[in-house]
């Protein structure tokens, strides 16, 4: 008990007859302006923090108490252990350095809107639980949708009238495919004519090899059989995007065999390399099966608010539904996936929860939206404020601007390393990715396509240890591949060319030690 503080007179704020105030208002005022003006720090300084941190599994167990405190202690404490020992710790997304996966970008009206939220705490899972809370979720989906031009099938208002469509905004992509895929699976079992979930082994499932991982986690939590999840390979005379003859070929084998084809998965902006689907020639082939075609534009959503990236989009009036994740390039803080659906109807049917204490006018009146039957849970946060303050902030134009800026910066990177000849782009660029690498050259040091994998895995650990530059890797068509994302929120011209400086500097010590122990020099 040695390391518990139990001297009771350690903090006194609220007062020996006040009794505990978490929320006394002149706390409330002091703790919120030391965090926004840690805030406001952060981000003017994260530019010259180390990327990666140099710290070791288990660091932040030895830097602070291993078991909480008794008594209080001022919050200049708290604050002072998080600068101490916290941020030491941190992988800097924020830091404009930041080339890994992809961006995690933010604004300040997103981080007003998430503080707002979380100081509200509404939990919103029915309309009556807080009518605004609900209504502002439709309103921000519902002008995310006529940004990206969407169908207003999907939409939960059109001029009309309330529609059949509609969406709600969950935490991760990962749940958005959880509850299509439970909703697709319901109805085939449906028409099919399965007595509850007995005919489960006869469903099958589809997605392109290049589909994230989470997919192949989702289908499974969805209690499909994983000898029935098929994986599509793909190849570079795609893109490697999916084929929609070798996707039919598989639904007619199995349909043949006496199984179900029940869902396909649609990526646009593949996590490994950015390839596209083609979402409308995916649909068709859906279509002769009565299979449900989900759309996942995670990250590439995002840019099909800019016409000149709509037509990826192209069909998506013919699918089942689409998620788009506003955390990942608009502007928008984590979390906040935005899910939609042609007919909500499909998805509340298999979501639905009615117990009696949730029971209410409103809800019985079929008038609004209960968004708890529209996801795994039921308790629910205030996400539709961040993404609407984004919005109403900065316009669609601005939003545009930001997007075409990152590409831009992109292609600026891709065509230093296309002029560059020790280097190879890998795919064609789609966005702000560009997957690159060093290339293996007949009769140099690095000659053979196992010099080149072993190069390029040396060339990212060297370039993430300098703290300057945080870069991630893929394999494509069996070759390690760098990818160099764009799009942090800080991120400017000057930070591409000199992530780009430092990569062709490490390449040159790389390659002169690889001629120094191949040639003996």
């Amino acid at each position: 008990m040695g390391s518990l503080d139990t001297n009771p007179t350690a903090f006194s704020a609220f007062g020996d007859d006040a009794g505990f105030q978490p929320l006394n208002p002149e706390d409330v005022r002091a703790y919120l302006h030391k965090a926004v003006d840690f805030i406001s720090d952060y981000y003017k300084s994260v530019e010259s923090l180390p990327v990666l941190p140099d710290v070791k599994p288990g660091y932040l167990q030895k830097e602070l108490r291993a078991a909480p405190p008794v008594s209080s202690a001022p919050f200049d404490v708290t604050m002072k252990e998080l600068r101490n020992s916290v941020v030491p710790g941190m992988t800097h997304w924020a830091s404009p350095n930041f080339f890994a996966f992809f961006p995690s970008t933010n604004s300040a009206a997103a981080i007003a809107g998430d503080l707002i939220a979380s100081a509200m705490n509404t939990v919103g899972f029915t309309w009556q639980a807080s009518p605004a809370a609900t209504e502002m979720e439709v309103l921000a989906l519902d002008w995310l949708a006529q940004l990206l031009r969407l169908p207003t099938s999907f939409m939960n208002f059109t001029s009309s009238g309330r529609g059949t469509g509609g969406g709600v905004i969950l935490g991760t992509t990962s749940e958005a495919m959880l509850v299509t895929l439970v909703a697709a699976r319901d109805a085939a079992l449906r028409r099919s004519g399965s007595d509850g979930v007995a005919g489960i082994p006869r469903l099958t499932v589809y997605a392109a090899d290049q589909t994230h991982s989470t997919f192949f986690k989702a289908c499974r939590l969805a209690g499909f059989d994983p000898a029935n999840i098929r994986s599509i390979p793909t190849g570079a005379e795609t893109d490697y995007g999916l084929d929609p003859a070798r996707l039919l070929e598989m639904m007619q084998a199995d349909a043949d065999a006496g199984l179900v084809p029940t869902y396909i998965c649609a990526t646009v902006g593949t996590t490994s390399s950015n390839a596209v689907d083609p979402v409308g020639a995916v649909a068709d082939v859906a279509a002769l099966f009565n299979a449900w075609v989900h759309v996942d534009a995670a990250y590439a959503g995002s840019a099909c608010i800019c016409p000149e990236f709509r037509h990826h989009l192209n069909g998506v009036e013919k699918v089942d539904s689409i998620s788009m994740s506003p955390h990942k390039w608009l502007m928008t803080c984590l979390d906040c996936t935005c899910l939609y659906v042609r007919d909500t109807h499909r998805l509340t049917d298999s979501l639905e929860t009615n117990p009696e204490y949730l029971k209410n006018d409103a809800s019985e009146s079929g008038t609004v939206t209960d968004l708890k039957d529209m996801q795994v849970g039921v308790g629910r946060r205030f996400r539709g404020l961040k993404l609407w303050m984004v919005m109403r902030t900065y316009g669609a134009a601005k939003l545009q601007e930001h997007i075409r800026s990152d590409v831009a910066m992109a292609k600026m990177f891709e065509d230093s390393v296309r002029t560059d000849n020790r280097f190879e782009v890998v795919v064609p660029r789609n966005f702000a990715l560009v997957c690159f690498r060093i290339k293996p050259s007949s009769g140099g040091a690095i000659s053979t396509e196992e010099d080149a994998d072993e190069a390029n895995r040396e060339l990212m650990e060297r370039l993430n240890h300098t703290g300057k530059a945080y870069l991630a890797h893929t394999v494509v068509g069996g070759k390690f591949v760098l990818r160099f994302a764009v799009g942090s929120s800080l991120q400017e011209e000057r930070h591409v060319r000199s992530a780009w400086d430092l990569i062709q500097k490490t390449t040159a010590e790389i390659i002169k030690e690889y001629t120094v122990r191949k040639f003996k020099v």
